[in-house]
């Protein structure tokens, strides 16, 4: 199966699938020298694991992740990255009926046309539980541009359940609230709607999409590569790798199919100091407004980056649907009764933050901003705060001991 690997520098190769032993997730390109631990990577992963409240599914998986390559003594070594977490909370049993009759508008049919078989239990490779690796790999993004002398940062939110739409929100204001509830609407009231909305649908025995705004600050004008390798191009196939993904769109997106160019044009003037918005310095050009979403050419502009992502709702519902056995050649009834959730932008805002990371942090390292062997940017110095120190400094604490031979 090829498709499991994303970036360029900055890459990440995922395994695992939903009722399996594990998931995993080895990340190159991880420049030497980043502070990195699992309790980092375990503070995302607990914003996008199963279970966290009434709204997602109950499938109860801790989703602790143990790092088994790449770091020592906590720092990077500039080597493969490999992360696994278990599955504990797998239960097969309820996707036996759809082995050989493909579940509704799943990929299940689509899978064993591809492949001539495919993992059945809980969807397998197709199931959206492997985004918890990518969720891990963003982590690891997060941590070196954290520590890198760039200030980035990326925040989702939801802004809109069904017909539910949330208000125009600064920045600030969901850096600050969107946390605060189970919904990550960083609107207060519209979250209430959202989560009532929801818990109708769930009651139903249905489900219902979304979707995500998404907003990246602090990274600087001139990354992306014309045509394929523009920085759109890949924030699309990022976007659109996730699972249910329907639709993206950044700046004005859709509503530029109705402004006229001269509206839509920007025009350019001086850094006079006052854009705190903008990667600049004072004197600089810098364009006036930001319609087009931080991206000019598919090149970075230094302003911010931002765009909406949308979900179509959830297809696993316990509605009564039908399909067909292609092994006894019988039209049936199916209700998918498995633990599903009933919408999916609530634990989709640390995937789609994640995808943001590691896309950002692979232009870069592709354009030369941080250096992709080290984030120190010391080319050939050796003695440094993160290099082990020997045990001989202390050799009651040494395993093993050398000692001088004369000769």
């Amino acid at each position: 199966m090829n498709g499991n690997r994303f970036g360029r520098l900055f890459q990440f190769v995922t395994y695992g699938e939903s009722h399996g032993d594990a998931m995993g997730v080895t990340v190159s390109g991880c420049p030497a020298g980043v502070e990195l631990d699992e309790e980092q990577i375990q503070e995302d992963l607990d914003r996008r694991k199963p279970g966290q409240s009434m709204i997602t599914t109950s499938r109860g998986e801790p989703d602790e992740v143990t790092i088994n390559s790449g770091t020592l003594e906590g720092y990077t070594t500039g080597t493969p990255i490999g992360m696994v977490i278990q599955n504990k909370d797998a239960r097969s049993g309820k996707y036996e009926p759809f082995v050989t009759a493909p579940r509704p508008s799943h990929g299940d049919y689509t899978y064993s046309s591809k492949f001539g078989t495919r993992n059945w239990g809980g969807g397998g490779r197709s199931s959206a539980r492997e985004t918890v690796n990518w969720v891990a790999a963003g982590a690891v993004a997060k941590a070196v541009l954290a520590q890198s002398e760039y200030d980035v940062e990326i925040k989702a939110h939801v802004n809109r359940i069904g017909d539910i739409e949330a208000p125009e929100v600064s920045f600030e204001q969901i850096l600050e609230h969107s946390e605060e509830n189970e919904v990550r609407c960083a609107d207060s009231e519209t979250a209430e709607e959202m989560r009532e909305a929801i818990d109708r649908y769930q009651q139903e025995g249905d489900s219902i999409g979304g979707s995500i705004y998404f907003e990246a600050r602090g990274v600087p004008r001139g990354l992306g590569a014309p045509r394929f390798d523009s920085f759109p191009a890949r924030l699309g196939q990022a976007m659109f790798s996730i699972p249910a993904t329907t639709a993206v769109e950044y700046g004005q997106g859709k509503e530029t199919a109705s402004v006229r160019g001269s509206d839509r044009n920007e025009d350019w003037e001086f850094d006079d100091g006052s854009r705190d918005d903008v990667v600049s310095e004072e004197g600089d050009p810098v364009p006036v407004g930001n319609d087009h979403g931080g991206l000019q050419g598919g090149i970075t502009t230094g302003e911010p980056i931002y765009g909406e992502a949308t979900w179509h709702a959830p297809t696993s519902i316990p509605k009564e649907q039908r399909t067909v056995d292609w092994e006894s050649g019988e039209e049936k009834d199916a209700q998918v009764v498995g633990r599903h959730d009933p919408s999916l932008p609530p634990r989709a805002v640390p995937v789609v933050e994640a995808m943001l990371y590691c896309t950002v942090l692979d232009f870069m390292l592709l354009g030369g901003r941080i250096n992709p062997d080290r984030l120190d940017n010391q080319p050939g110095e050796y003695e440094t705060a993160y290099h082990p120190s020997s045990p001989q400094a202390d050799p009651d604490d040494a395993a093993t001991s050398a000692e001088s031979v004369d000769e």
